[in-house]
């Protein structure tokens, strides 16, 4: 079993950065999905769980703060997603989807190092993984 990383592709330069920071912490060995924006992100995470293919999941995006109650309604429920996938199906799954006001805030998170999304939501997947094994129970 291999890992995924699930993606938003609305802001296509930042989804390329975060799928690269989590590519790194996977070592390359991750299938990418993309999908059209946050919003698709957890059903798109619930069909490769319920997949059996893999060990854990990256779920990457952006959604930058605009005029609208959009922004609201689009993070809330791409974290309540995410969320209820794993606990769901046991599958991990990283959340890496940046919530910012502007476009710069989110450049800034997509970065090496402390602020690099996509490599932590990798790491998280990872975290979650060993404390599963550390439990006897295979992921």
């Amino acid at each position: 079993m291999s890992y995924a990383i699930v993606v938003a592709r609305f802001y296509s330069e930042l989804a390329d950065r975060l799928v690269a920071g989590a590519q790194r912490v996977f070592g390359g060995d991750a299938d990418v999905f993309d999908v059209p924006g946050a919003f698709e992100v957890p059903a798109a995470a619930l069909y490769l769980a319920e997949s059996g293919r893999f060990r854990g999941i990256a779920c990457l995006g952006a959604v930058i703060r605009g005029e609208t109650d959009h922004y609201d309604y689009v993070c809330a429920e791409a974290a309540r997603g995410i969320q209820d996938v794993q606990l769901r199906t046991g599958v991990p799954c990283g959340f890496g989807i940046l919530t910012v006001d502007d476009y710069e805030q989110a450049l800034a998170r997509t970065g090496d190092g402390k602020r690099d999304s996509g490599a932590h939501a990798a790491e998280a997947v990872l975290a979650l993984l060993e404390i599963r094994e550390r439990l006897g129970r295979p992921a």
